[in-house]
């Protein structure tokens, strides 16, 4: 230590150090084969795997290592990187490996370089080789900055004392020469914005000065508070902005739900300024994207966690620090999981009957639970809003993720009751192809828009930013197949509100240096307008009554898929769907619910579908069943009851009024069955067409307006007629009509007891 302070001290140090940024080993600017070793320990731990912040797969044995990593421990491995041009070098970043179990860092290094790969001179600061000190843990950044640039194509590490293994991830800090070609770090944007990291106060000032240049199409209002008190802005970018107009689409882009992500928060801040200006200069898609649309621009979900990150700088944050909320909180999976309450509804069967298959009510414990402050804030944020599009803008890797994010869990049972179709459900549950949502095709064709508009996401041949590429070559893959997470904010959108969310994955490098801005904005600003316009890809409309009255909450459901939205205040809905012909219901409460059929065409703006219900009479039913105790009621009024002589009238009833009511009954029954036996007798004697009958005789007593009938001891030659005075009344007619009867016993199916008379002596049993 003596000795090193000693030569610090004689050492000429310019009175200003020269920053450059990052040659872009973390990023992947720098290929695979720009990046040589000495040796490896085996595959998964090459030279490619060398690069600042790379992570390793959770088993270390398999091919994906956190890190480099020499085959033998000795002092003669090298580390080196060809920047494929002269530059000047004026640091290295380097880290440890990346393992749960391990503690692998280099200590200390000497650094050289080459301008043709053969002939190497080590760094000297004037008396001998410069010896680095390098890291003391494996996650934290340590910078080893050159007291002058050095010029030159090669650099190489040469590790000479080390914890553990002798295992190595680095960053070279190099600035460009002057060069007649263009490149990559030397971007010059068409766009006149500001390329530059914004702290929160800065932040709040750049939206401040975007809402004064244009006041007529912005609006900033704040989603809420983080736990610390800072505020989570928003700007509202539209031509009515803070109110939401009827058939007017509400879109969302978030960003800053892990502090250290810093790439999609300066996009947004960027597109604000673009969208702004584009507007002024009569730009005429842009003036279509901001007439048509209600556009929510929310830069920073995590505040407190950014500015950790920020403090600590573009290149020397590890890939954890500022990840969480100050309560420790992971914003993007600390939603209530309404996967497993959907998912253990479906496999009771419970889907719609019981459990909708949209807008799943939150239970009361979920909001009682360990949920952040930032998240309580975002969850009150989305169900005031009407979203019907959005996607939060992350890193760490360059992709589209699509719901459903969490993987659905294996069922175990035993195929003793189980027909087949249950049994092959139950297998493709099991191998993952019920990890889609009802409307997989169309988040597809979403995460397609980004990706497929993106400059460089779909160039997938390198691989991913930290193993093999998982996309299959699209740029876009399902969360759950990929990396399932638990109560995501994608999922928790999809099955609780309107909006269909996805998460962006902007590249490997979370933070990127401030040179790198111009380049992102330039990769990702097609794709930023395109998956904006996609809000119109569908159906819209608004749900009336037959007065004109806009009916809010009712529910739009198409016929083949599972998940249905819902109305907003307005009346207003849309409906995302693919080109195709839709069978469209309408539903509402109290409504007799309406089906149309709903074209979608390949053009731009979505298919214009309304609907108009009239009252049911179900309200109605409801309130009437509510006064009588929800009890069933009898809707067919009773017969009056005939009056009768004083031969044929029944006993005296008891005085009590249910006695009377309950003899009447039994007074209406037994002249219901005396005529319907009458008739049944007549039946019988035309069908039998006899010359002669044998002596009959009857008494019939009916209740009816006649008198008493008596026919006794008659022979004649032909069926006797029915007297009139034996006909029921036209309102028993209309219940009983002639052309009717059968021969089967006409008391099948009646549901009441006999009582044996005096002209009957037999007992009918009914079921």
């Amino acid at each position: 230590e003596d000795e090193e302070e000693e030569r610090l001290k004689q050492i000429s140090v310019p009175v200003e150090l020269k920053n450059c940024p990052p040659l872009g080993l973390e990023s992947h600017r720098v290929e695979d084969d720009q990046l040589l070793a000495s040796s490896q320990s085996h595959h998964g731990f090459a030279a490619s795997r060398g690069r600042l912040n790379m992570q390793g797969s959770d088993n270390d044995d398999d091919m994906h290592g956190g890190a480099w990593c020499a085959e033998s421990e000795e002092r003669n491995h090298w580390f080196e990187v060809d920047s494929r041009r002269e530059v000047e070098f004026t640091g290295v970043i380097t880290q440890g490996r990346n393992s749960e179990k391990l503690e692998d860092f280099v200590s200390s290094y000497f650094v050289a370089f080459s301008n043709d790969s053969r002939d190497w001179t080590t760094l000297h600061d004037g008396y001998a080789e410069w010896l680095f000190y390098g890291n003391v843990d494996k996650d934290t950044p340590v910078l080893g900055q050159f007291s002058a640039p050095v010029v030159a194509r090669y650099i190489r590490i040469l590790p000479q004392s080390w914890n553990g293994s002798l295992c190595l991830r680095a960053e070279i800090l190099a600035c460009q020469l002057p060069s007649s070609y263009r490149s990559e770090n030397e971007v010059n944007p068409s766009d006149d914005l500001d390329f530059r990291h914004h702290n929160y106060k800065e932040m709040r000032q750049m939206m401040k000065v975007i809402n004064e240049e244009c006041p007529n199409i912005t609006r900033i209002y704040n989603v809420g508070k983080s736990s610390q008190g800072l505020k989570m802005y928003a700007m509202e970018i539209s031509d009515n902005p803070g109110d939401h107009e009827t058939g007017e689409p509400e879109f969302r882009y978030t960003a800053g739900l892990h502090g250290n992500e810093a790439l999609g928060r300066e996009l947004l801040l960027l597109l604000m300024q673009f969208l702004c200006k584009e507007y002024k200069d009569d730009n005429p898609r842009v003036r279509r994207l901001v007439d048509g649309v209600r556009i929510h621009l929310v830069p920073s979900l995590n505040p407190d966690a950014y500015e950790l990150a920020y403090e600590m700088g573009s290149e020397m944050g590890n890939w954890a620090l500022g990840h969480w909320t100050e309560e420790g909180y992971d914003i993007f999976q600390n939603f209530p999981d309404l996967n497993s309450i959907l998912w253990g509804a479906e496999d009771r069967g419970w889907v719609p009957r019981i459990v909708p298959n949209h807008h799943i009510p939150l239970a009361e414990n979920f909001l009682n639970g360990s949920l952040g402050t930032e998240t309580r804030s975002i969850i009150s944020w989305m169900e005031r809003t009407p979203f019907v599009l959005g996607a939060n803008l992350q890193a760490g890797e360059k992709l589209v993720a699509y719901p459903f994010d969490m993987q659905r869990p294996s069922i175990s049972v035993s195929t003793g009751d189980m027909n087949e179709e249950t049994w092959a459900r139950i297998q493709r549950q099991n191998e993952g192809s019920l990890r889609e949502t009802a409307d997989d095709a169309m988040f597809r064709w979403l995460a397609m828009s980004y990706a497929h508009s993106h400059l460089t996401m779909t160039e997938t041949y390198r691989g991913s930013c930290h193993g093999e590429d998982v996309t299959g070559g699209q740029g876009i893959t399902n969360r759950a197949s990929w990396d399932p997470v638990v109560g995501s904010m994608n999922d928790f959108s999809y099955l609780h509100t309107n909006c269909f969310e996805l998460s962006v994955f902007l590249g490997c490098d979370k933070f990127p240096h401030e040179s790198e801005l111009p380049l992102e904005w330039e990769n990702n600003r097609e794709s930023l307008l395109s998956f904006i316009e996609q809000v119109h890809r569908g159906i819209k409309g608004v749900v009336r009554d037959v007065e004109g009255t806009p009916l809010p909450n009712a529910t739009i459901s198409v016929e083949g898929i599972r998940h249905d939205v819902k109305t907003a205040a307005g009346g207003d809905y849309w409906r995302l769907l693919n080109p195709g012909e839709f069978r469209v219901t309408a539903k509402a409460d109290g409504y007799t619910p309406q089906t149309r059929l709903c074209m979608v065409g390949y053009d731009s703006g979505a298919t214009s579908c309304s609907f108009t219900l009239a009252r049911s009479n179900w309200d109605r039913i409801k309130q009437i069943m509510a006064l009588h105790g929800k009890r069933p009621i009898r809707l067919v009024p009773k017969a009056n009851v005939p009056k009768t002589t004083a031969a044929s009238r029944p006993a005296a009833a008891p005085a009590t009024t249910v006695d009377s009511h309950a003899a009447g009954q039994r007074a209406e029954r037994l002249r219901r069955l005396r005529i319907m036996r009458l008739r049944r007798l007549r039946q019988q004697r035309l069908r039998a067409g006899l010359s002669t009958a044998p002596t009959t005789t009857t008494t019939t007593t009916t209740t009816t307006a006649a008198t008493t009938t008596t026919a006794a001891a008659t022979t004649t030659a032909a069926p006797t007629p029915i007297p009139e005075t034996e006909r029921t009344t036209s309102w028993y007619d209309s219940w009983f009509p002639e052309d009717g009867w059968v021969t089967e016993n006409p008391f099948d199916s009646v549901a009441f007891d006999l009582v044996p008379t005096q002209d009957d002596p037999f007992e009918y049993t009914i079921d």
